[in-house]
């Protein structure tokens, strides 16, 4: 009966919470001891681009804060499994992986050991194309691992955090998705450059920058996008222009041209509407009509590591194993990248050769090829 009051109590405090922003600290803290931690948090992060923000804490050390979305969020092994948990759905770090994995980590190492955590457990409030925000609660040593009481606890309470939370517009994942997007956008090896119905540059990225001041295939003439050969160029501005009537001109999956640079090698640019459905929340960003994917004709990493888990059923583990051989390229550098034992690297990319039916590192490179188109209809 106790406990029922309890619930009650802070069911009524988180709707009221919803109203009076002020009270979502006091309300955060109290959920999380609801579920059994003395730290917790409402956050956002993207597994995409890494970083996030912290939208209310009680509890959380501010420099351990800092430290996370500044470095270790990148780190954090549990990100990709918590990104592709459905909403609402409590799972909790030792839900992802085994302990002594985690242990091995630079992520608990360095970050959560000192702190003495031992797991957390949460909840998607809301998920964009590229950002997740979560409730989450920190267990530490005298908590133990999260249990099933923890579970039921926060099934109890997480339907009305998300409530209030979107019925108090205290996160915007439409911001939060914008500075994730910037984000991705940099870490990106293809070029992205946006431009308006003109084919003036709006925004590029660092590949796409470089691709500019090198000059060649690509350049800027009087602030619009061109390319040195003349034909390619009345392609582009062709493609550019018909941008502006969305969907219906390009077809969903926008069109490819070919260019070639003066030392013979091949480029391929990709154009792509950003003025029709779900597109359109892209071009206010920045004002843009079209977007402009430009990469050497040779292979490139994946830009959509979700679909590659997705198609081949591989837990978290075995994504980031093979996302670091592709990108990193041996047991090792990869072991030493991730922070954990050769054996436990050599354990996840047998089971990625199973599951995928490559028998060499050499296969996985050309299996991600088939996802390194950066967009999708």
């Amino acid at each position: 009966m106790a406990q029922a009051d309890e619930l009650l109590d802070l069911i009524g405090d988180i709707y009221h919470a919803a109203l009076d922003a002020s009270r979502w600290p006091d309300v955060v803290g109290r959920a999380g001891r609801f579920v059994g931690g003395q730290v917790a948090s409402i956050f956002s992060k993207s597994p995409i681009a890494g970083g996030g923000d912290v939208l209310c804490q009680s509890g959380i050390d501010p420099h351990y804060c800092r430290l996370y979305f500044e470095k270790y969020v990148k780190l954090d092994p549990a990100t990709t499994g918590q990104y592709f948990a459905e909403v609402g759905q409590p799972i909790a770090v030792s839900d992802l992986m085994p302990q002594d994995e985690l242990r091995e980590s630079r992520f608990y190492q360095e970050w959560a050991a000192p702190q003495g955590m031992v797991d957390f457990i949460s909840t998607v409030i809301d998920k964009s194309a590229t950002t997740a925000a979560l409730f989450g609660v920190f267990r530490f040593e005298q908590d133990g691992l999260a249990d099933d009481a923890a579970r039921m606890r926060m099934q109890l309470i997480a339907p009305h955090i998300r409530r209030a939370v979107l019925v108090g517009r205290l996160i915007d994942l439409k911001s939060a998705e914008a500075q994730a997007f910037g984000a991705a956008l940099e870490r990106m090896t293809v070029g992205v450059g946006l431009v308006d119905r003109l084919g003036r540059l709006v925004h590029a990225n660092a590949a796409a920058r470089a691709l500019l001041e090198a000059g060649d295939p690509l350049f800027t003439r009087d602030g619009r996008v061109a390319v040195r050969d003349g034909r390619s160029d009345q392609a582009l501005q062709d493609l550019i222009t018909r941008c502006a009537a969305g969907d219906a001109a390009l077809g969903t999956g926008g069109s490819a041209m070919l260019m070639t640079a003066q030392d013979g090698t091949h480029h391929i640019a990709h154009v792509l509407p950003l003025t029709s459905h779900a597109r359109r929340a892209v071009g206010r960003m920045v004002e843009a009509t079209a977007a402009i994917f430009v990469r050497n004709a040779a292979l490139e990493p994946p830009q959509a590591p979700e679909l590659i888990a997705k198609a081949y059923r591989l837990t978290p583990a075995e994504l980031r194993v093979l996302l670091g051989i592709v990108d990193v390229g041996g047991v090792p550098e990869v072991a030493d990248l991730l922070g954990v034992a050769e054996t436990t690297i050599k354990t996840h990319l047998r089971r990625v050769f199973t599951k995928t039916g490559a028998a060499r590192q050499a296969d996985l490179v050309k299996l991600t090829a088939g996802f390194a188109l950066p967009v999708s209809a």
